[in-house]
């Protein structure tokens, strides 16, 4: 029989790891990887990166992925419609939820698609009952994990299998959604623990700015399951997944939107006897998506990573590694809709990297790394790294950086068609970004903790449609506007009190974008991204009795400029009962200010706006 995490009793020893009942010194020691590529401690790690605790996932009452994606102060989540998200950090958020660049991970898996280099939100459909962590990274992560990784990456962590032992059952039911998670974890042999998992659910349509339902409520199913073994000297992996959904058919639709896929993943990690760790990961996905216009889209991926840790020689620190993916997508036009020519594209991407963590000093580190890129678009890319980190004391650290990063051509960049409208880029080259970065993580006193960075972003060679003719139509995908974006990102955690924490965050961004002289871009600098000027967070768990917690997150958003979105405030709550170690009975509220509020427009589609939802759920640990 498996407990529940503990969030009243830090001494539950049947509990899964539970980082929100951690203090304030432990989470700063709580080891991430999505930095260097290898585990280092969180207040070492000289980057703007914010870690989502699994636990704090179950306290927020998040139901899906992009909702759970709001916990993180350093990312921009705006939700267009019933299953539609635009996610994105320091800006280019896009309207017609295509942000750009931003790579996103799934147990080092990349779920980015190639054909808009952005992320399809409603095939992420992972078991959040199973993640460990989410590492959230606002700034440049090429030289590690690539182009796309222009702005920051988002790496979902799940469990392990031995972390996931016995039955777990949540049931939500209320307002708008219905989900049922279902998970089994055991052992087998000597070494090896599973799991296996089924989700399903259903989610409530959106409102329509005259309060009426929005025809847009989708569902969707999914399982899978992972198996973990070995020893301390090979460790093995391998998971699977497999999912389907549907969407509600507008009126007039040619086809019922439809979505499903699979993927396969095994990763071995080996500790030679000299010192090190050698990780291999290879994995298959498969992707299918059909839209009610009657557009068809299917996208093979093959995936090959190799990286070694050295051991530490000296003041060095380096790892080092390679890549090769071979995406094959099939993209089929409705009627009278957009299409791209090649209808049929292979396309391969291989890369190295290399990275040195030296020690000037016992306070001072340096980081310098490169990854070069060959793409089939434009060729070879580079994405150099420099960083610089000092400890002044054991309880802060300052740090700086420089890094440049690429977004290579997407289909849609080369290919996209739309007879008399839109006649493709063939000479779209990838968009190009210098960062300038500082920051600050400390715990000034043993309830406080403080991270703070500002970052300067020197962009070139960004999208613009352009006229190309004196009639304007049809379209050319050209890289006419260039420009900067400056900001701050800050985000706090106080133990007020034992079972009392509030967690702040805090950002703003300004965009200075111009178009070339030569630029005949009809949309203006404006269509690059729809972007908060502000947003502000705050957050408080609390424990009202050994048995009875109460979540509180109060979000604050800046309106948005073209097209419009008036600023808006919302409060989501949760409160639980612990019934007994096994069962926990929970209220959950969601967007409790305002009957239903905007957050995001497709100018080409009609207004959808987020109502009010109240669900009750039951989790059954057996």
């Amino acid at each position: 029989m498996v407990a529940l995490p503990a969030w009243a009793d830090a001494a539950d020893a049947g509990a899964l790891t539970d980082l929100s009942r951690l203090s304030l010194e432990e989470l700063a020691h709580v080891e991430i990887t999505s930095v260097s590529k290898r585990p280092e401690a969180l207040s070492g790690a000289p980057a703007a990166i914010y870690v989502i605790a699994g636990d704090d996932i179950q306290l927020s009452g998040a139901d899906n992925l992009p909702e759970a994606l709001r916990l993180a102060p350093n990312l921009q989540v705006a939700r267009l419609n019933a299953s539609s998200y635009g996610i994105s950090a320091r800006g280019f958020n896009h309207s017609t939820a295509t942000a750009n660049k931003l790579q996103v991970l799934v147990d080092g898996r990349s779920v980015y698609t190639p054909l808009y280099s952005g992320v399809f939100w409603d095939a992420q459909g992972v078991m959040l009952d199973d993640i460990e962590r989410i590492e959230v990274i606002s700034g440049p992560g090429g030289t590690l994990w690539g182009a796309n990784a222009v702005n920051g990456v988002i790496n979902v962590i799940t469990r392990k299998t031995a972390d996931t032992q016995g039955g777990l059952v949540n049931l939500t039911a209320g307002s708008d959604d219905t989900v049922a998670n279902l998970r089994y974890g055991g052992r087998f042999g000597e070494t090896g623990a599973f799991r296996v998992y089924g989700m399903a659910a259903d989610y409530g349509e959106s409102r329509t700015t005259a309060g009426g339902g929005g025809r847009d409520s989708w569902d969707r199913a999914q399982a899978g399951f992972k198996f973990d073994w070995g020893g301390t000297d090979d460790r093995f992996t391998l998971q699977a997944d497999v999912y389907e959904g549907s969407s509600n058919p507008l009126a007039g639709a040619r086809a019922e939107g439809v979505i499903g896929g699979a993927n396969l993943l095994g990763r071995w990690v080996h500790n030679p006897e000299g010192g090190g760790v050698l990780e291999t990961t290879v994995y298959y996905a498969r992707d299918d998506r059909t839209i009610t216009s009657g557009i068809k889209d299917s996208l093979d991926v093959y995936n090959l990573d190799l990286q070694f840790a050295l051991p530490t020689r000296g003041r060095h620190t380096i790892v080092v590694g390679g890549g090769y993916r071979q995406n094959q997508d099939n993209f089929r036009g409705g009627f009278r809709t957009s299409f791209l020519d090649p209808a049929s594209r292979t396309t391969r991407l291989g890369n190295l990297f290399a990275q040195d963590e030296i020690a000037l000093r016992d306070d001072l580190i340096l980081t310098l790394g490169l990854k070069l890129e060959h793409n089939s678009y434009t060729g070879l890319e580079y994405m150099p790294n420099a960083r610089l980190a000092w400890r002044p004391s054991d309880h802060a650290l300052i740090w700086g950086a420089v890094s440049r990063g690429v977004r290579t051509p997407s289909r849609f960049d080369r290919d996209l068609i739309n007879p008399g409208l839109v006649a493709g880029g063939r000479a779209f080259v990838s968009e190009e970004l210098v960062a300038y970065e500082l920051g600050y993580r400390g715990q000034p006193a043993p309830n406080l903790s403080i991270s703070v960075s500002a970052y300067f972003n020197v962009y070139d060679n960004l999208r613009t449609a352009e006229a190309s003719t004196a009639a304007v139509f049809p379209l050319v995908i050209k890289n006419g506007m260039r420009g900067e974006t400056y900001g701050v990102e800050a985000w706090a955690t106080w133990q007020v009190r034992e079972g009392w924490r509030l967690s702040a965050g805090a950002s703003a961004l300004h965009k200075d974008l111009s178009l070339d002289p030569a630029s005949r871009d009809i949309f203006g600098v404006d269509f690059a991204g729809n972007d908060p000027d502000y947003q502000l967070s705050l957050r408080s768990h609390m424990n009202l009795s050994p048995t009875v917690g109460l979540d509180l997150d109060l979000r604050s958003i800046d309106g948005l400029k073209s097209p419009a979105v008036p600023a808006y405030t919302e409060l989501d709550a949760r409160l639980a009962w612990r019934v007994s170690d096994q069962v926990e009975l929970a209220v959950v509220g969601e967007n409790l200010l305002n009957d239903q509020h905007l957050e995001f427009v497709n100018g080409s589609l009609a207004r959808r706006e987020i109502p009010r939802s109240v669900r009750a759920s039951l989790r059954w640990g057996f």
